[in-house]
């Protein structure tokens, strides 16, 4: 049986590029390189999950708003044309929600490195400072150019002050820009299943796209791609599952509660394995681990990422397919989980009392915390459950990449 596919949610290389669709123009032309658009990477992970990259489009907010005039166009034909447009319509938690953030949420034009696309991002200073991920951007890192569009239809370049393969965190600049309007972050330890929430970006390059939806899982472990970055870093985070549609090209882009408060950023998407599309699967990193390593990145620090210091496999069933937990094959000399007593053998099961289903899932879990946390995991050793704290510790960076 096929898994089915999970991608990336935005950035470049999409099953579009910028541009892409139309005439290139009059008369013959010589044949010149062409960029390369990367489909997104693919995953071999438990939940198949794709990128997100997106083609550029006209600005549908600022065609839709010069569209507009002072009233209703009138007729004399003694029919309900000649009635006036009623107004009495409320203001919805929704719209509340989306008029809160649409000032604050920007569309990304990316090339670099031969390719090209665009993705989403969020403003968190007045000065242009924007959180988006770094498959979003990645394709700039090496001499490429950045170009941000803001919702009230001006742009600026930008440069990336930093980014993290292992969480798909990055943060870039924009320059000679002030007076910006600022999102508002919430807190992701807040979030229940079930709740509405509304997700903002520029799919396939169509920029101040607002779909709306619920919490439909928390702590899913992601794996995006081919499941790693750069360097051979894997990327891997504990997502908030939603199923308000996200397409190729929200990716960096804010997921936000009926507050208005953004509680994610937009990441991945599962295709089903049935093209680039939503299939009500998207996946945002939980913004308290966005704010813990955007924090990191604005202080000029190298990126750290708790860690037990173990190494794990899936544990499985007795019909050898079911897993069971994340079984530990190694634990590191002077680890955290050493000094907690963990052994190699010991299958660990739970975090804080949430479920480990596999290796990935305990991953993605303690990613999610910070160094010096201490969680509680529960162990099957022999046959017999017992509790241990652990202490986590940090990476030292590591997995991590940052660049000015």
């Amino acid at each position: 049986m096929s898994e089915p596919t999970v991608a990336f949610g935005g950035g470049p290389g999409g099953p579009q590029g910028p541009g892409n669709g139309g005439p290139q123009g009059p008369g013959p032309v010589a044949p010149q390189p062409r960029k390369k658009r990367r489909a997104g990477r693919l995953v071999a992970a438990a939940t198949g999950v794709v990128l997100l990259a997106g083609a550029s489009a006209a600005g549908g907010a600022a065609i839709y708003a010069a569209m507009e005039d002072d009233g209703p166009v009138t007729s004399n034909t003694g029919t309900t044309l000649d009635k006036p447009v009623s107004s009495s319509q409320t203001t919805s938690d929704v719209m509340a929600a989306a008029e809160a953030v649409l000032p604050a949420t920007v569309k990304i034009n990316v090339t670099g490195s031969g390719e090209s696309g665009t993705g989403t991002g969020v403003v968190i200073s007045e000065n242009g400072t924007i959180l988006t991920n770094n498959h979003v951007i990645e394709a700039a890192a090496d001499g490429g150019s950045i170009t941000v569009a803001f919702n009230d239809g001006t742009n600026a370049k930008a440069r990336i002050v930093g980014r993290d393969v292992a969480t798909d965190v990055a943060v870039i600049q924009a320059e000679d820009v002030d007076d910006l309007p600022t999102a508002t972050l919430g807190n992701s330890k807040d979030v229940k299943v079930g709740q509405t929430v509304v997700a903002i970006g520029s799919p396939f390059g169509l920029e101040s796209t607002v779909t709306t939806g619920i919490v439909s899982a928390l702590n899913r472990p992601v794996s995006p791609g081919d499941g790693s970055g750069s360097g051979g870093t894997t990327t891997t985070f504990p997502a908030i599952q939603t199923d308000a549609a996200i397409n190729p090209g929200n990716s960096g882009g804010p997921l936000v509660d009926i507050q208005g408060n953004v509680i994610g950023i937009n990441s991945a998407i599962n295709t089903g394995g049935n093209g680039n599309g939503s299939v009500g699967l998207g996946f945002a990193i939980p913004i308290n681990l966005v704010n813990s390593v955007a924090s990191q990145i604005l202080d000029g620090k190298t990126v750290e990422h708790a860690q037990i210091g173990v190494q794990v496999s899936n544990a499985t069933s007795e019909d050898q397919v079911t897993t069971t937990g994340a079984e530990i094959s190694e634990v590191s000399a002077g680890s955290a989980g050493e000094k907690a007593g963990l052994k190699a053998g010991d299958i660990v099961t739970k975090v804080d009392g949430n479920p480990i289903s596999s290796n990935g899932a305990l991953v993605a879990t303690v990613r999610g915390y910070r160094p010096g946390d201490t969680i509680d995991l529960t162990v099957l050793r022999d046959g017999k459950t017992r509790n241990i704290s652990v202490k986590l510790g940090s990476d030292n960076g590591a997995a991590a990449k940052a660049q000015d």
